[in-house]
């Protein structure tokens, strides 16, 4: 059999710690659900997240504070203000420009450029990054789903808009509308061409 036809999926991430309480006091706070785990084990999953993080006794030779991680979300706006709102110490939003990093929101608001960053209390890192649309080839073009209602009311309201600008340039109503929002809404996820 060959390698490429075998599924595997990533379940759990460590992140090293130094105070597991304080570290599940600061997870908890980010509204990550608490798994159960044997014992000595902490495992907390980000809502709509298929991946888990855990920590623990000896779960890891790493530096306390070394881990990062990236945490896609599709309104970098609304989670930030989410996790401020929660006591979380969040960066500014920024955008990556030719020369580096530059505040506040991409201009064009393209998928994977607004980010912003957080830490732990041991100083691991957290990067949110704002992903609308896929890039080609990044999502099995197969199945698609939304993990959360939020996701999916994101991508309503995105392929609403992207459907009011399909009829002004029809000039007409669309009858099949919830069609074209579901070939757009798989196109976002898959990266392939959008309907026209």
């Amino acid at each position: 059999m060959n390698v490429n036809g075998i599924d595997m999926k990533v379940e759990v991430l460590v992140i090293p710690v130094s105070d597991i309480e304080r570290a599940k006091e600061f997870y908890g706070r980010l509204g990550w659900r608490l798994d159960r785990t044997p014992p000595s084990v902490v495992q907390f999953t980000p809502h709509g997240s298929a991946c888990s993080v855990q920590f623990g006794t000896d779960l890891t030779s790493a530096t306390p504070g070394s881990g990062k991680g990236y945490l896609i979300v599709s309104d970098i706006e609304a989670a930030r203000t989410a996790l401020v709102a929660a006591g979380i110490e969040v960066s500014a939003v920024f955008h990556l420009g030719p020369d580096g990093p530059i505040e506040g929101l991409d201009p064009e608001r393209r998928s994977y450029f607004s980010r912003a960053t957080f830490r732990d209390p041991d100083g691991n890192t957290w990067l949110l990054q704002e992903v609308t649309t896929r890039l080609p080839g990044r999502v099995d073009p197969g199945p698609t789903s939304f993990t959360s209602t939020t996701d999916l009311a994101s991508a309503l309201r995105r392929a609403a808009a992207a459907h009011g600008e399909h009829e002004k340039l029809t000039g007409q109503e669309d009858p099949d509308w919830p069609n074209w929002y579901a070939q757009y809404m798989v196109s976002e996820q898959t990266g392939t061409e959008p309907p026209k």
